[in-house]
């Protein structure tokens, strides 16, 4: 037996063994089930940490285990290389976003690799290369083409520290997601892409991906928000204009119009716009609503404000009844038609409004229960079901009878229609920074907007660009965007915007299919073989960005004949994070746990002067709170094994684990115990003979060795790698016990087991214990053990032990053994020789499989 498990020499080995014979690499096979594992791929920030590390562990077992199961695999790596993070990174280090980019590439590229992943390294793709992103500008061409693609005017979120336009769904708390600026509102011109041609597709499809978690596809759900209400028209009785006599609304609730006490446009409506023309105090209340963004989210949760036009409509039910309309900061333009009624007793936003402006409150759909006299609203709006009540015609129907008959007189008096709107709005792709794809077209006097011909792609970033001018580098460069015209020759501009970086990760997962493709994205054939990825894994915060713009890429490029599918990936599995605690000095300033330690009386000091520390919060591992771990230390002291096991042991793989010094030390005791459970089994050279009592632990060994291959093959399965890891605990626990028995035939039998059972977990230990067991072939290249039905099968049961009556002890016998045997063991049990105390029995009575009696 070796004492001591070289950790650091066995782990660079067994990588560079798989690197050198291609362990991982694959090409397609149609004699072999295709398994297509992939992790959501990184962005080059720098060094990873093991914080990043538990999503890519999860996606290796995966792919591991459906090798050893007869696959061919498919388990990629890239690089999500475009973003602003390079540009800004780039200006504060004084370097260009291509050297930073590819620096940081090469360093997390040798984090990746000493993790021992079984990856495809050939199949590497950089979204930042031009030999990646010509092949999007080629789709964005086929976009505009099918008329997916499209340019027009519209309000955006402007990110002022970024000094770029956000999607929507980049806006968090009416914050940029990256910069955490309070956004603005611009108007500018943009390019879209038209996923809401989609919006029906998108939604029916989440039907059918059963291997999505639930609360991704509900997230989606909501995101893409399928409304059905009516829009209808308002008379304006106050406007001395002939023009714009109407004011279009929408909304999901008709059955409420008896209710209404205001209307209120979106800041950026038309008719705000017109009144602003001569109102100044109009135009400023305009202007402070844009500088609060346009999340839906944000509007949700802030101050509701208004603005009182003057302007009165007429109410389409109630003679001479009217409502004011004010301009209101929570009424979105890119929602319905921009205008909407208020009914603030079934609204809670329109109750706040109404109560800050002294307008009515009249509820008008109460419980069954309720009587209309004695039923009022106080501070909380009433948004349950009942009947209709103080609406006319209307009393005493349901909601969806109300809604019914109010959408049908409106349409017979041609004021209004049943109407489907959708919250999912085209996806704005423009982006005014330097460091991402060009957007391939020009800007012509004479012939407008031209697509740049396919010959000519791919548009390339100019290299000389002057980060030190505000705004966009592109456009301030004094020659890049000078062109000619593709169509009549003359001098044009080119499109100074890049594509939104979710523009590169919504089809990176088809090009890993076909990687050294030159002529197209990839190959019909190839896509058809792999795709759609089979096991996707990556954080819920993608859960609606990326996932859906992957989603609708993958049909719009359906649309253009590159796909024959509609899904990119058919399951879908959100980690948790791990997570450490937070440390602060006295200044307050974050500090890496390295730097602290427990001093002599237990409290926790800065190393480097002894001061006091201050710990914080268990948080997700993040460099900016500076709670992270490198993987160098952790490779160089414990190994990567015990890192990934430390990862999926203690919580369920979609919850959060807390990485702990205790935790890493108790994952290396078991690695070692390992090494030294395999190690220590020298086979005798004799022939061995058995006793029953042996061989009937023998079997029981056996059965919890084809019972271990049955849970743990299972837990693969249902990604329970918590309990994987328990499983192992328990036929590692059980082989050390039966070391004692000295069968080697069975002890073989499960110690093989037990090594290929922990391969896809700790792959280094388990290939050089296979090699220690006499395997001359690569544990990776070995089949998937299979358990034995046979074994399985309960074939043991627990019988009690009674002497004079009295319950002394159990023991567990085979089923139906002989009554001799029985007899034996019962008396050989040592609770029941001290219980006999010398003496000799006067009769013992067997009741098969169930009791035993001693009688003295």
């Amino acid at each position: 037996m070796q004492d001591r498990y070289n950790v650091k020499e066995t782990e660079a080995r067994w990588q560079k063994i798989w690197e050198e014979r291609c362990a991982f690499k694959v090409t397609e096979d149609k004699s072999k089930p295709k398994f297509y594992a992939l992790a959501m791929f990184p962005y080059p920030s720098g060094k990873l940490h093991v914080g990043h590390m538990r999503n890519y562990t999860m996606t290796d077992i995966v792919a591991r285990y459906k090798r050893a199961q007869g696959y061919n695999v498919l388990n990629p790596m890239g690089w999500d290389a475009f973003g602003l993070p390079a540009e800004n990174a780039a200006i504060e280090n004084k370097t260009h976003p291509t050297k930073w980019t590819h620096t940081n590439i090469e360093t997390m590229k040798k984090d990746l690799k000493i993790m021992g992943l079984a990856i495809d390294w050939s199949r590497e793709i950089t979204t930042c290369a031009p030999e990646y992103y010509k092949h999007e500008q080629k789709f964005f061409l086929d976009f505009l083409k099918e008329g997916l693609a499209y340019q027009k005017e519209s309000v955006v979120n402007w990110d002022p520290v970024e000094n770029t336009v956000l999607a929507n769904e980049q806006v968090v708390d009416g914050r940029g997601w990256r910069s955490g600026a309070m956004i603005e509102h611009k108007k500018l011109t943009q390019w879209f892409l038209k996923i809401t041609d989609f919006a029906d597709d998108l939604l029916d499809g989440l039907n059918q991906l059963d291997g999505w978690p639930e609360k991704v596809r509900l997230m989606q759900e909501n995101w893409i928000g399928k409304s059905k209400g009516v829009k209808f028209k308002f008379d304006i009785v106050s406007d001395s204009d002939d023009d714009g006599r109407e004011l279009e609304v929408f909304t999901t609730r008709p059955d409420t119009i008896f209710g209404a006490s205001f209307v209120a446009i979106s800041p950026n409506h038309p008719l705000a716009a017109k009144l602003a023309t001569d109102r100044k105090d109009i135009t400023e209340f305009i202007a402070e609503c844009n500088r609060s963004g346009t999340s839906a989210a944000m509007l949700e949760t802030a101050e509701k404000k208004g603005f009182d036009t003057e302007l009165e409509v007429r109410h389409p039910f109630v003679k001479d009844a009217t409502l004011r309309v004010f301009i209101a900061n929570f009424v979105l333009m890119d929602y319905g038609t921009g205008a909407i009624f208020g009914c603030p007793a079934h609204d809670q936003r329109d109750l706040d409004f109404a109560r800050k402006y002294n307008l009515p409150v009249l509820p008008v759909v109460i419980p069954e229960d309720k009587d209309p006299e004695s039923f009022s609203i106080g501070t909380e709006a009433y948004t349950g079901g009942g009947r209709l009540c103080n609406s006319d015609f209307l009393n005493d129907l349901s909601i969806e009878e109300a809604k019914a008959e109010i959408i049908k007189r409106l349409e017979k008096a041609e004021k209004g229609e049943g109407s489907t709107l959708y919250r999912l709005r085209d996806w704005g792709v423009s982006r005014q920074r330097y460091w991402g794809c060009p957007i391939p077209v020009v800007h012509c006097p004479k012939c407008g907007v031209v697509p740049v011909a396919e010959k000519d792609l791919p548009v390339t970033l100019p290299e000389d660009v002057d980060f030190n001018e505000s705004g966009n580098p592109i456009a301030n460069h004094p020659t890049w965007k000078k062109t000619e015209c593709p169509t009549c020759k003359n001098p044009a501009e080119r499109e100074t915007d890049t594509f939104d970086t979710f523009f590169e990760s919504s089809w990176y997962q088809f090009r890993y299919t076909d990687p050294q493709n030159t002529v197209r994205g990839f190959d019909k054939d190839k896509v058809s073989y792999w795709a759609p990825v089979d096991q996707y894994i990556g954080g819920i915060e993608h859960a609606v960005m990326h996932l859906l713009y992957a989603r609708f890429f993958t049909r719009a490029l359906k649309k253009c004949g590159y796909l024959d599918f509609d899904e990119p990936f058919k399951a879908l599995f959100t980690q948790g994070m791990v997570v450490h605690e937070t440390y602060k000095d006295n200044q307050g300033k974050w500090l890496y746990p390295e730097e602290v330690e427990h001093g002599s009386d237990g409290q926790l000091i800065k190393k480097s002067d002894s001061s006091p520390v201050t710990s914080g919060r268990i948080e997700k591992m993040s460099k900016s709170r500076k709670n992270v771990i490198g993987l160098e230390g952790v490779s160089e002291n414990y190994g990567m094994d015990a890192a990934r096991l430390l990862v999926l042991s203690d919580s369920p793989p979609d919850r959060d684990v807390e990485w702990t010094e205790g935790g890493i030390e108790g994952a290396w005791k078991y690695i070692n115990r390992l090494w030294r459970l395999v190690t220590s089994f020298a086979p005798a050279k004799n022939t061995q003979i058995f006793t029953e009592r042996g061989k009937f632990r023998a079997e029981k060994m056996r059965h919890k060795i084809h019972c271990s291959i049955h849970d743990i093959t299972q837990d693969f399965d249902r990604f329970h790698f918590n309990k994987a890891v328990a499983h192992l605990h328990g036929i590692s626990n059980a082989l050390e016990n039966f070391k004692a028995e000295k069968n080697d035939a069975v002890m073989k039998e499960g110690l093989e087991t037990l090594v290929m059972l922990m391969a896809p977990i700790i792959p280094h230990i388990a290939e050089e214990l296979w090699r220690k067991l006499g395997h001359e072939e690569l544990l990776v290249n070995t089949p998937w053990p299979k358990a034995n039905s046979t074994l399985l099968a309960v074939d043991t049961v627990t019988v009690a032990i009674q002497v004079n009556g009295k319950l002394r002890a159990t023991i567990t016998l085979p089923k139906d053994v002989d009554k001799a045997l029985a007899e034996k063991t019962a008396l050989n049990e040592p609770k029941i020789q001290k219980a006999l105390d010398g003496k000799s029995p006067r009769k013992v009575i067997v009741v098969p499989n169930r009791i035993i009696n001693v009688v003295v």
